[in-house]
């Protein structure tokens, strides 16, 4: 389970899986699981899984996991989540075993995912996402101005004013950059460190130190998520 703020590349992290590894992928996008007829959700999460154990070695990745596997009990759209909760837990953990198969999600929410996911022989590896440090950033920058004709540009001074900025502001911020040279110049053939000082103004951070310092809290909370939903949301067939 790999969880963050948004942008901080946790699609981007599958993608690499699928690319560097020699496993099949199969890609879930969550809210298209989900379906209006009676039995087709819980369906489909058996053909995605049917399909990973035919062609294994496969890596299933399910984007956006909260979308279709929330905490059960709290929606209210006629009891088809908390199906394919159920669904998805008994492929993953259930008679028949996952050989040369790996489940890998993402999620930016990961307070709204159902507990049981998270016990171990499941999601057992729960894996921050943060936001990227200045030297990553430095790499980012590296990544995103490759094409384009930099002059008295300093790399290293823009990931210093960076601090809170996901690889999606970086990649937003390049691309301002170029937006502005060209309105300078239609036919510019360099680009200096003025325009990205334009850019930085208009494109904002997107992770606070609140926001950083809650997503490091869930981690620890993890740890102890299930034992106290039992204690504090008993269901009344306990007793």
């Amino acid at each position: 389970m790999i969880y963050g703020a948004p942008g901080t590349g946790k699609t981007l992290l599958a993608k690499a899986v699928a690319n560097e590894s020699d496993a099949n992928f199969i890609l879930v996008k969550g809210s298209e699981m989900l379906s209006k007829w009676v039995g087709e959700s819980e369906k489909a999460v058996r053909a995605v899984f049917k399909k990973a154990r035919q062609t294994a070695p496969t890596v299933i990745f399910f984007d956006e996991i909260d979308s279709i596997a929330p905490r059960r009990g709290i929606s209210s759209d006629s009891h088809v989540t908390e199906r394919v909760v159920n669904q998805i837990l008994t492929e993953m953990d259930g008679l028949e075993s996952l050989q040369d198969v790996i489940v890998i999600a993402a999620t930016n929410r990961p307070d709204m995912l159902d507990t049981a996911l998270l016990r171990p022989g499941r999601f057992d590896r729960i894996i921050l996402c943060p936001a990227p440090d200045k030297k990553t950033r430095e790499e980012i920058f590296k990544v995103h101005t490759r094409g384009m004709p930099l002059k008295d540009v300093k790399i290293g001074e823009l990931a210093e004013k960076t601090e809170g900025y996901t690889g999606a502001d970086i990649e937003a911020i390049c691309r301002e950059t170029a937006i502005f040279a060209l309105r300078k110049d239609i036919k510019a053939d360099k680009i200096n460190m003025s325009c990205f000082e334009k850019a930085l103004k208009k494109v904002r951070p997107s992770v606070t130190k609140e926001i950083e310092k809650a997503y490091e809290d869930i981690r620890n909370h993890f740890s102890s998520a299930r034992a106290k939903e039992m204690k504090e949301e008993k269901p009344s067939y306990m007793g």
